[in-house]
């Protein structure tokens, strides 16, 4: 009998890679898209500049999914701010919650203004 361990089966197909992120980072890429964009001020030439412009315009795709997100925590924020005036009469727990809601109704902005500028640039 040895002591050395034994192989343990691989039951995932083996034309596919799991990647495995932890769950911090899927919540924190689920939310903001800052991850998925290039930084065009790290750019070296001019090529490099275009490439990830290019980059940029094509990620601008998935914009409006993360736009229909932070509309859902807008609506809910100010949903449970109305609910915790109305009916609980927590004027502290409402004003957070209306708060949060302005915070995400300002990053809905900035949102809208990355896809527009992003969706309809002209370039040559």
């Amino acid at each position: 009998m040895s002591d050395s361990p034994q192989p343990q089966p691989d039951h995932r197909d083996s034309g596919t890679d799991i990647v495995d992120i932890p769950f911090r980072t899927l919540l924190y890429r689920s939310m903001f898209f800052e991850w998925m964009v290039a930084d065009i001020s790290a750019a070296r030439n001019l090529f490099e500049r275009r490439a990830l412009v290019q980059h940029n315009r094509r990620m601008c795709h998935y914009l409006p999914v993360y736009l229909r997100r932070w509309s859902v925590l807008t609506a809910c924020d100010f949903g449970l701010g109305l609910l915790a005036e109305r009916a609980l009469q927590a004027s502290v727990v409402s004003a957070w919650f209306f708060t949060w809601s302005c915070v995400s109704l300002t990053g809905m902005v900035i949102l809208s203004v990355a896809w527009i500028f992003l969706s309809n640039s002209r370039m040559s």
